[in-house]
């Protein structure tokens, strides 16, 4: 079966999303896990370096800006990191989902000496009812995925989205609040969050932004 953005769609409400072996790796496999990694929107933490950073603007962040500069900033390969699961196939796939209005990116910015701004993290995910599917996500500078993730997070609260589905929990994901839940759990969350209808804004007025700052629990500055 030749896989579409379609049949992506209809795997995602089954609770199922693709991965590749590797990047040269040409085909793609589905993952069910026992354990689904989710972040409750409700219990989001931000540590305060990051809130403080936040306030002083120390990130431009935008949302639907460069959706393809972000999936090919995921796909990178790093010293940590020397292989990924995001192929071309992916690529390609993702791309059209995002062109159909179903996949969303959060990109952080700062400028270069001449003022060109310069993408340095950012993240993508699918977006079906109120449910989210974060997909992956980079950095290129200290803290510009984080920043990324936490707009992410306002953005999603803002919209009426119900859950945040990290795929897998990692100690980067755990800091912010992410648990693991079994599966049959996660797809009763999936289920009535399916049923539920919501929009991804794509900006936070600087009222707004202070506003989900302050509303965080924990120590501010």
């Amino acid at each position: 079966m030749r896989l579409t953005p379609e049949l992506l769609l209809r795997a995602y409400a089954l609770g199922i999303f693709p991965m590749a072996e590797s990047r040269e790796d040409p085909e793609v496999h589905w993952i069910d896990p026992e354990l689904r990694g989710i972040l409750p929107l409700e219990q989001f933490h931000l540590p305060r370096k990051l809130k403080r950073l936040i306030r002083r603007g120390a990130f431009t962040v935008t949302c639907n800006r460069d959706f393809l500069g972000v999936v090919r900033g995921c796909a990178e390969r790093k010293e940590e990191r020397p292989e990924t699961w995001i192929n071309e196939t992916i690529e390609q796939l993702y791309g059209e989902l995002h062109a159909m209005g179903f996949a969303h990116s959060v990109e952080t910015w700062t400028s270069d000496p001449d003022g060109t701004p310069r993408l340095v993290g950012g993240l993508y995910g699918v977006a079906l009812g109120s449910a989210f599917f974060g997909e992956s996500m980079f950095t290129r500078v200290t803290d510009a995925s984080k920043i990324a993730l936490a707009h992410l997070v306002f953005l999603l609260r803002k919209g009426g989205f119900q859950l945040l589905d990290t795929q897998f929990t990692t100690p980067h994901l755990r800091q912010f609040g992410a648990l693991d839940v079994p599966r049959d759990h996660y797809k009763a969350l999936l289920s009535r969050a399916l049923m539920a209808s919501a929009t991804l804004p794509e900006e936070l007025s600087d009222a707004e932004l202070t506003a989900a700052l302050d509303s965080l629990p924990g120590a501010d500055d």
